[in-house]
């Protein structure tokens, strides 16, 4: 089992996990312990985030793209709250303000094929085939580079088959709005992190991405997106996703410890002790996260790790 990877999945999913360890309880994922649908920053997006889902599922747009744009407030670079903002702008009937959400979307995650489908379909609305055309363009690529392997498969089939019916003047389908949270999410999450610990960290990443349009920007499932890309050697990306995760919840445990091991691993001890040192003021009595970053900087990384 890769040493960071701490936390209790869903009992639902025993025949898919292998164990992994609980660490002290508070600071979510990569320390927490705890499943997303129990665990929030003191200002909540999640829950914004929820209230925006339940909004858009009872037609209430207006509504929708208030909570939407109150959690890119706190989470700007957030594709899934983008993407959201951009079909509760469809909803309303403003499709130029749904092309501006679903290209914000697209900027922070290329991959992102729902937000590249619902982009495509406003293009069309809007007269602007040849952009659509571009788009649908992408799409194929995509289901090519992907074939049947890829976690994204169906979904990006879908995507094309309702890109094509909108510019052949058919009616296009939209894509499915996720559960909003709950046990649900919490049960991909925990597959996600099943993954995790086998090391099938793409697999892991379709997980997770699933996780985030359940719970929104949970600083949970951006620490092990960060986590996983990472393991993917994207550090850049890696990078980024930790940043997200501290500007929703400063004290996250799980985030700051990975972030200052992706520090030590770039040569950057400085940055790694003052993650340190803001652990030692979370945990003021002592944590695991605290004891392995400073391991990480007397002795580097482990040779497995």
């Amino acid at each position: 089992m890769p040493h960071a990877v701490r936390l209790a999945a869903a009992a639902a999913l025993v025949s898919l996990l292998i164990p992994f360890t609980v660490h002290a309880a508070g600071g979510g994922g990569g320390g927490g312990g705890s499943m997303p649908s129990d665990s929030a920053p003191s200002y909540d997006p999640v829950a914004e985030y929820q209230k925006g889902i339940a909004a858009l599922q009872a037609s209430k747009f207006g509504e929708a793209k208030r909570a939407f744009d109150r959690v890119l407030s706190v989470a700007p670079r957030d594709a899934n709250t983008a993407y959201m903002a951009g079909l509760a702008s469809d909803g309303l009937e403003k499709p130029k303000d749904a092309k501006k959400y679903y290209e914000k979307a697209l900027k922070n995650d290329k991959a992102h094929v729902d937000a590249r489908r619902a982009l495509a379909l406003a293009l069309v609305k809007l007269g602007e085939r040849d952009a659509a055309q571009a788009e649908l363009d992408a799409l194929k690529a995509a289901a090519t580079a992907c074939a049947t392997a890829c976690p994204d498969a169906a979904r990006i089939d879908a995507a094309v088959l309702a890109v094509s019916a909108a510019l052949a003047g058919q009616q296009a389908a939209r894509a499915p709005l996720p559960a909003a949270g709950g046990r649900a999410g919490d049960l991909v999450y925990g597959e996600a992190v099943a993954l995790i610990n086998l090391r099938r960290y793409d697999a892991a990443l379709a997980s997770l991405y699933r996780a985030g349009e359940s719970f929104g920007p949970h600083p949970d499932v951006l620490t092990y997106l960060g986590f996983t890309n990472r393991k993917l050697g994207r550090p850049e990306r890696a990078a980024d996703y930790y940043r997200q995760a501290l500007a929703i919840a400063p004290d996250h445990r799980g985030a700051l410890e990975y972030f200052g091991e992706l520090k030590v691993e770039r040569g950057d001890l400085a940055g790694a002790r003052a993650n340190l040192a803001r652990l030692e003021k979370v945990c003021r009595f002592g944590c695991y996260e605290a004891e392995e970053l400073r391991r990480w900087i007397d002795s580097g990384p482990p040779a497995a790790s």
